[in-house]
Formats: structure tokens, C-alpha cells, sequence
């Protein structure tokens, strides 16, 4: 797989990270006075502290933990760090081990953290790993705007998204063909026979849900099926809350024939809903994302299968093409995905099998 660039912008130029010997000139005051506060050591006058801050803060400045043992010329502290929506989730489990495959090719340690899809936590975590001074920063991202992060990339932090596009920064972003993807499997639904279809996904703010809902509905919009009768059930981020919105679909009177699943824990819930009400052979399911044992249950899953190893693996070389001086304008690549079939997809609507 080559991955191919939709977008480009024009990357900042370079910058030089202020050191607190700068943070002293500009205060007027002594190396250790600026360590004290930076540290948060008494016996520091006010007036001198705030002097020291305000330097601080005019400068970008941010201390630097690892210090005391670099001693390398070029400064790097040779560790990335890598923010994903959620352990839970196996596609974070695929997409880091292509990063720290990468990373350890390079002689270079991960350090990644999961955001359980929390905004805030995010901020939290984020403000962490550049604490440590990592070289570079792989995040997935659940913030609507990335835009605090343009004083960090402009210290010289290199910066690249993957699984969603940044909003308010440029930076190189790795993604799947979300919206693509959802349309193709929705048409495959409706090749079966299916018109009454509904649409389970996750958290309607994420920029992966809005595109992978819109490939959906968009496809049914093309087809002639009025989209204003076709239930989009949202907000589902994990399998209880997935198998509660299907228990609740699946026993109204006019249950739909087919699912289009937009994320794998929905999947997997809604899966465990059908089973339980003994409709896993009467209710077609499409998923994105794979699925652990998807191939091993009767029937299989049907599923657009990403490819999260490869997004981690090109992420990182990403950044490390950036750390090597490529100032080229920022990109997103796309890495394709793939519909497997293997049964569930497949199912036909009720009319259609008993017609046969």
C-alpha cells in the first residue's frame, strides 16, 4: 500500500526551544532564581517570581525533566509519546504496535497513554507527554480544535494525527477512507434486498463518526431510500451501550432487516443482541472495523476492515521523516480499508428468502 496525499499546507518554519538561561536574561535575574520558581522553591520574592513567569511565558518556555542526563548535542530524548482513543478498543492495541515497531527500529521508546474518548482527559494527558520533552507526538484525538498545540509544534515538537484530521493546526495526518468505506458497505446491504435499514455509531462529535455517518446516509440518499425514516442511533462508545440500543431496536414491531455497525464495540454489542434474541439469522449486520473472532462465530461478521497497524507504521514514519529536517507541506495520507465478507452482511431481507 502506497499512501496517497489529499491535502496539503504550508508547515511553520523551525524554532528553537528557549532554555531557562534565555528565561534569566529576559527576567534579569540569576540561573538559580529561575530554577527556584520554575520549581516552585520559596524564598522568592513576588515581584521577582512574576518577572520570572512572565519571561517564561513570552519565551514558550517549558521545563525540561530529562536535563540533567541529556547530554546529547542534538537534545533529542530519542522517545515519542502516543495518545489513542481507548485500550479497549483492539484497533488502538494494532495501531500501537505499529508505531512502537517503528519507534524501536529507531531505537526509540513509546510512551502511550489512552483518552477513554474524554476530551479533558486528553488536555490532561497531552500537557504530560510533552512534560517529557518526547521528540514527537502521535495523537488520536478527541478535542473538536487542535489549535493549543501550534506553541508546542512551534518549539519544535513534532506533531502528527492519526485516525481523525487536526482542526486548527497543520500538522501530517494519517487516516482511512471513513466515509468511502461506509458507503460501499451500505451498498452492499441494499444489493441484498435491504430498504429498511438503521445506523448504530459512536460519539456523533468525533470527525471518524461524522464521516462514517454521512457515507452511509449519503449512499441511501442515492439509491432513492428517504433517509428521514432510517433510525441513526448515536452516542454508543461502548458493547453495553451498543447491545442496550439494539435489544430496544431489535423488539419494536418494525425492526429493520439490516445494521450498519459504524464502530467495533458496537458491533460486538449489537452482535451479542441479536444472538440473545435469536435474530443473528434474520438481521443482516455490516460493521466497520474488524472484530476478534469475527470469522469464528456462525455467521461471520461482515466488516470494513481497517488497517490500524499501517496508519500507526506510517504515522511514525512520518514524524521521523519531520525530526530528519523534511519541511515539506503537511499531508493526510489515506490508508485503505478492505469489505470482508464472511455471512452476516449477506443475509437477505425476510421477503426476499421467503420468495425463494
Amino acid at each position: 500500500m502506497t499512501p496517497m496525499s489529499d491535502s496539503t499546507s504550508d508547515r511553520p518554519g523551525p524554532y528553537i526551544r528557549a532554555t531557562m538561561r534565555d528565561v534569566a536574561a529576559l527576567a534579569g535575574v540569576g540561573l538559580k532564581t529561575v530554577s527556584r520558581v520554575i520549581n516552585g522553591e520559596p524564598n522568592v520574592a513576588a515581584d521577582t517570581a512574576a518577572r520570572v513567569q512572565a519571561a517564561a511565558e513570552q519565551l514558550n518556555f517549558r521545563p525540561d525533566i530529562h536535563a540533567g542526563n541529556l547530554r546529547r548535542t542534538d537534545r533529542k530524548t530519542r522517545t515519542l509519546g502516543l495518545v489513542v482513543g481507548s485500550v479497549a478498543n483492539p484497533f488502538s492495541g494494532a495501531l500501537h504496535r505499529g508505531v512502537e515497531d517503528t519507534a524501536a527500529a529507531r531505537g526509540t521508546a513509546v510512551f502511550a497513554s489512552s483518552l477513554d474518548d474524554d476530551a479533558n482527559r486528553e488536555a490532561r494527558i497531552v500537557s504530560e507527554m510533552l512534560h517529557r520533552r518526547v521528540d514527537g507526538l502521535i495523537l488520536t484525538t478527541v478535542r473538536k480544535n487542535q489549535a493549543s498545540l501550534v506553541p508546542e509544534q512551534q518549539r519544535g515538537t513534532v506533531l502528527a494525527f492519526v485516525d481523525r484530521e487536526p482542526v486548527g493546526i497543520d500538522a501530517d495526518a494519517v487516516v482511512t477512507n471513513n466515509a468511502e468505506a461506509a458507503a460501499l458497505a451500505t451498498a452492499h446491504l441494499v444489493s441484498r434486498g435491504h430498504r429498511r435499514l438503521a445506523y448504530l455509531g459512536d460519539r456523533r462529535e468525533l470527525w471518524t463518526a461524522a464521516e462514517r455517518r454521512r457515507g452511509f446516509l449519503d449512499e441511501l440518499g442515492s439509491v432513492g431510500i428517504a433517509t428521514s425514516r432510517i433510525p441513526v442511533i448515536e452516542e454508543l462508545h461502548d458493547e453495553e451501550s451498543a447491545f442496550a440500543a439494539a435489544m430496544t431496536l431489535l423488539s419494536g414491531a418494525d425492526r429493520p432487516t439490516a445494521l450498519f455497525t459504524a464502530q467495533n464495540l458496537v458491533t460486538i454489542g449489537t452482535i451479542r443482541a441479536l444472538r440473545q434474541l435469536g435474530l443473528h439469522r434474520e438481521v443482516a449486520v455490516f460493521g466497520f472495523d474488524d472484530i476478534p473472532l469475527g470469522d469464528m462465530i456462525e455467521p461471520g461478521v461482515s466488516v470494513v476492515a481497517q488497517n490500524p497497524y499501517e496508519m500507526g507504521r506510517v504515522a511514525a514514519e512520518r514524524v521521523f521523516a519531520r525530526l530528519d529536517g523534511d519541511d515539506s507541506a503537511t499531508r493526510t495520507f489515506v490508508v485503505p480499508s478492505a469489505l470482508v465478507h464472511r455471512g452476516s452482511g449477506e443475509i437477505r431481507p425476510p421477503e426476499e428468502r421467503n420468495d425463494q
